[in-house]
């Protein structure tokens, strides 16, 4: 009975084979809520559910996403994606928890209607497994899009509150770049999102929504009382709206003392996604609580804040068009120079396979002598490259196209003549990983499309960025360990499904008006509006 009230039927849900990577950890997490047994005797632990989708993705990308992409974690092995649940953790021993279905996928295109209905119907036929729940931990990104329908987040909470009920508190946690849409607010009992882009506080953030969940459930406080709503008419891309710089710096760094003030349980503030045409993308602010006048006075005040600055965002980085990029990086002492080849990255919604800029770099004269600048290309899909590299081997010649079989709107498969330098097998989104040398240039050739964030992900395939001229990266903003190695950085304004130029993207469905889209139009009502309690 102490396993079962402790932990359910969670661990039946996997087979040995599904979680055989991570038994140990799993075990030793059981072992530990396990010896809190005879402590939960006196006092039943609260029941909470765990379930979530995450991914944004680009309606302005021809891409689709398909179910596969999700890499979905059922049962028990969903502990595995959370640190605060390992076994040292207080976490794990404050609660029976039972974690159901947790798809997570790389940014992409729009996901097939057949995919979401799949992933949805999985989370509710394992959430029954496990009825009744005090609370719902649901961890979503928030910026998805489905093939036909609009606010995907929005139907999937609802659906689960079909199979729960309006009775258990559900914690929403999301990235600062999702969607908060009316029906979300409303089914969501506590709401929260990251507060750094980069996330480096991604995790933090996770387990915030958790011990706000676990705190009103452990002191009785049940739901907060109320739930503050203020949607902002600005659309902007991440680029122009970091935390490492003003006034995204300043302005994000008064959301933690807000939430900390008696009366408040959480205030967040989104951002929104830039790259999607539905009515709900724009910026949200929402705080909860139980004293109505300082959860409605802090969300007006975030929410003024906002405005009062949207024409101080700016980009991260300088822009220059690619050519103007190149030739300072060329002309550059400084290595290594760093290029974002911002339209198409793959962690925003590109579709990753755009080969424009590619081309125009192999068609420089600098790069065609194997003397000439050295350059790492990061990357390309293409898998029939990927496959005639490996006949080849290491050290072989190949000839052969990669890229632009999802989006060929900007340029056609690239041809790559060059000798093969490395092969490496095994890795989570690539699966396999080629690196082609092209005059002075290396070029890295996915089977599958992958994000470049880490020094490691070039180490391991024998490239040193630190000693490349220049580095070339499908990607925005930099990610933390590539922005400290820099010697020097631009943001290329490059053609692609995640097009740092709005204007040029040709939204048919977001509401009007809309910074900076529309230039001059007039001050909003930055009111709070009061969501309805969800059992209301």
């Amino acid at each position: 009975m102490k396993l079962n009230l402790l932990f359910g039927l969670c661990f039946c849900l996997l087979s040995k084979a599904s979680f055989s990577n991570s038994t140990a950890n799993i075990k030793e997490t059981s072992r530990t809520i396990e010896k809190s047994g005879t402590k939960a005797q006196s006092k039943a632990l609260p029941r909470i559910g765990i379930v979530g989708l995450a991914i944004e993705s680009s309606t302005f990308s021809p891409a689709r996403t398909h179910e596969e992409a999700f890499h979905a974690k059922i049962g028990a092995e969903i502990f595995t994606s959370y640190p605060f649940f390992s076994a040292d953790s207080t976490i794990p021993k404050r609660a029976a928890w039972f974690p159901a279905f947790m798809g997570r996928s790389l940014p992409g295109g729009t996901v097939t209607r057949e995919a979401y209905e799949s992933m949805v119907k999985q989370s509710l036929a394992l959430l029954k497994k496990n009825l009744p729940y005090d609370g719902i931990f649901f961890d979503i990104h928030g910026a998805m899009s489905v093939v036909g329908l609009d606010d995907p987040e929005g139907d999937f909470i609802v659906r689960i509150r079909e199979v729960i009920g309006k009775k258990p508190i559900v914690s929403t946690s999301m990235d600062l770049h999702g969607n908060v849409s009316w029906r979300l607010a409303q089914n969501s009992d506590i709401i929260t999102c990251y507060r750094m882009a980069p996330h480096e506080d991604a995790m933090q953030t996770k387990k915030r929504a958790v011990e706000n969940l676990l705190t009103r459930l452990e002191s009785g406080k049940g739901k907060p009382a109320y739930k503050a709503w203020i949607p902002i008419p600005i659309l902007l891309p991440g680029e122009q709206t970091s935390t490492r710089i003003e006034p995204g710096k300043s302005l994000y760094a008064e959301v933690a003392p807000a939430s900390l003030q008696k009366g408040v349980v959480d205030a967040a503030i989104w951002i929104g996604y830039a790259w999607a045409d539905e009515p709900r993308n724009h910026a949200v602010v929402m705080v909860t609580g139980d004293d109505k006048e300082t959860v409605a006075k802090t969300a007006e005040q975030l929410a003024a804040s906002f405005w009062k600055v949207r024409k101080d965002f700016d980009f991260v980085a300088p822009t220059a068009n690619l050519k103007d990029a190149l030739d300072k990086a060329i002309a550059s002492q400084k290595h290594p120079f760093f290029i974002s080849d911002s339209g198409d990255n793959p962690t925003a919604g590109g579709a990753g396979d755009v080969t424009w800029t590619l081309t125009e770099i192999l068609a420089r004269p600098e790069f065609k002598s194997e003397n000439g600048p050295s350059l790492i290309y990061a990357s390309i899909p293409g898998p029939e490259f990927v496959k005639a590299a490996i006949a080849a081997g290491v050290g072989g010649k190949v000839d052969a196209t990669a890229g632009a079989a999802v989006d060929a709107r900007f340029a056609p498969p690239i041809r790559l003549a060059g000798t093969i330098e490395s092969i490496e097998y095994g890795d989570k989104n690539a699966e396999v990983e080629v690196v082609v040398k092209v005059g002075s240039v290396h070029v890295i050739v996915t089977k599958l499309r992958k994000p470049y964030h880490k020094e490691a992900d070039f180490t391991r395939l024998g490239l040193n960025p630190r000693k490349s001229d220049i580095v070339v990266v499908k990607i925005g903003y930099l990610e933390p360990e590539l922005y400290n190695m820099r010697a020097d950085w631009l943001l290329a304004l490059t053609p692609g499904g995640v097009d740092q130029n709005l204007e040029r993207l040709g939204y048919k469905r977001i509401k009007h008006p809309m910074f900076p889209l529309d230039k001059d139009m007039k001050d909003p009502d930055l009111k709070a509006q009061f969501v309805p309690l969800s059992d209301k």
